[in-house]
């Protein structure tokens, strides 16, 4: 999960950064002459170019999952050694009453990772590492796959869509609002910054801003994970959803222990109890309290 957020959120800042070059080409700007702001007509199109933004990294998921992780998708006719893993993402898929099954892949990487992503529930897809599957049993896989099936089955990836699509309309509006004050109390001190350092200027407030965003991902994240956890839950069963995050945390522990700190795993920021600000940005609660949460649901 944490690896597809990364993913979402990579390309969506890409995207946005786009659509400022193009909207500054198309006159955008003149929604906040000197004359007087039109705000509303400056939101309304930011919120149609933030949606369309977050609507187009949605769209192009899957493509860039593959392309950046180096995915290979497993073809179901013929899927040699991954025959189990295929069988038990469709058996899950049909539990969750899935429309059409994910297409499964595997990325060669030594962290113990999966993923879904994709634009819709009919076309998604779920990918494991070979580390996962080097140190997973098979009821503890199972577990992760029912969690990364039940991403799909809410309809995660387009929640958050629309979460990053509001987000993206608030930083291109205040990206451009504070950057037209700051033009404008240059213009009365002689000292304007002009149309190259305004639209610099946008850029890096649209960086700035879009950092705070990703607190308002991340704590939203956070809260979809203990209902992906009781999906995988219900897919596979608790005791397979509780086995594969207590192998998670023996496979973590083991990783740290090993080299201090795990940079594959810390990008995941599911690895153990991260303080202060890592903490907001976390994309998955702590482990423990996952597992204590599933636990105290069968009390």
């Amino acid at each position: 999960m944490g690896k597809r957020i990364f993913l979402l959120l990579a390309t969506n800042l890409l995207v946005v950064l786009t659509l400022s070059v193009i909207m500054q080409a198309l006159g955008i700007g003149r929604y906040l002459h000197g004359y007087g702001a039109n705000y509303s007509g400056l939101f309304l199109a930011c919120l149609v170019w933030g949606f369309g933004g977050a609507f187009f990294s949605l769209a192009i998921s899957r493509i860039v999952a593959k392309m950046s992780m180096g995915v290979q998708v497993i073809d179901p006719r013929q899927p040699g050694q991954f025959a189990d893993l295929v069988e038990t993402v469709h058996a899950l898929a049909q539990k969750a009453g899935l429309p059409a099954m994910p297409e499964v892949g595997v990325y060669q990487s030594p962290e113990v990772n999966a993923f879904a992503t994709g634009p819709t529930r009919s076309r998604a897809l779920v990918a494991v590492s070979t580390g996962l599957l080097a140190r997973m049993d098979k009821h503890a896989l199972e577990g992760v796959l029912g969690h990364e099936i039940a991403h799909v089955a809410n309809g995660d990836m387009v929640t958050m869509t629309l979460l990053q699509g509001v987000i993206n309309a608030f930083v291109m509006f205040f990206a451009r609002i504070i950057a037209a004050a700051l033009s404008s109390r240059g213009r009365d001190r002689d000292e304007g910054v002009g149309f190259g350092g305004n639209f610099l200027l946008v850029m890096v407030l649209e960086m700035a801003l879009g950092g705070l965003g990703m607190f308002v991902v991340a704590w939203f994240s956070r809260r979809r994970e203990y209902r992906a956890d009781a999906g995988g839950a219900a897919f596979a069963g608790r005791e397979k959803m509780i086995g594969a995050l207590q192998s998670l945390q023996r496979a973590f522990g083991r990783h740290d222990a090993e080299d201090g700190r795990a940079p594959g795993l810390a990008t995941m920021k599911i690895s153990g109890r991260p303080g202060g600000l890592m903490a907001l940005l976390s994309t998955h609660p702590p482990l423990e309290d996952r597992i204590a949460r599933l636990q105290e649901s069968v009390r």
